[in-house]
């Protein structure tokens, strides 16, 4: 059975990494896709679809489960965004998403929708780690290592606070 993930990762965190790894207990292949994939260079998007990629296939390399990376961009189109998936992915048997929209577009294909069960979500949210890179606060903790590594590599978290400014600021 082939399962299908979709999110932004913006960044991958520890929550993340929690739900990737149950999923892969249930499937025999998994698909990451990273959703939004068209968006960077922004407070809430500030990662590109490459650095995105980067930090789940360096996170994952050291787990034994098969699993691809794609990226799907945004169409303006709900009616037809499952047939748009497909033709990006390979097949696939069930779905995994806590997106409502998600939900109800795949249930509608009669697809098998399932909602991951989400873990300390107060901390392990993109939008925490992002507001805490953009405050000068511990972040770290929050992502895998190879994350962190990658964030550094890129200078994202410099990159997300020269976005963060107004135009007075900079």
């Amino acid at each position: 059975m082939r399962g299908f993930l979709i999110g932004r990762w913006q960044p991958l965190h520890n929550g993340h990494l929690t739900i990737i790894r149950e999923i892969a207990s249930e499937v025999d292949e998994l698909i990451i896709g990273i959703g939004s994939a068209q968006r960077s260079h922004t407070t809430k998007d500030p990662f590109t679809a490459g650095e995105r990629i980067m930090m789940i296939i360096k996170t994952l390399k050291k787990y034994d489960f098969p699993y691809y990376v794609i990226p799907i961009k945004d169409i303006e189109f709900n009616a037809v965004w499952v047939s748009y998936v497909e033709a990006l992915t390979p097949p696939f048997d069930v779905v995994y998403t806590g997106n409502p929209l998600v939900r109800e577009l795949f249930v509608e294909r009669d697809y098998i929708v399932k909602k991951p069960k989400l873990y300390n979500r107060k901390e392990y949210s993109g939008s925490e780690v992002r507001k805490r890179m953009i405050n000068g606060e511990e972040w770290k903790h929050l992502v895998p290592k190879e994350v962190v590594d990658v964030i550094c590599e890129i200078d994202g978290e410099n990159r997300i606070r020269r976005l963060n400014k107004s135009d007075c600021e900079v």
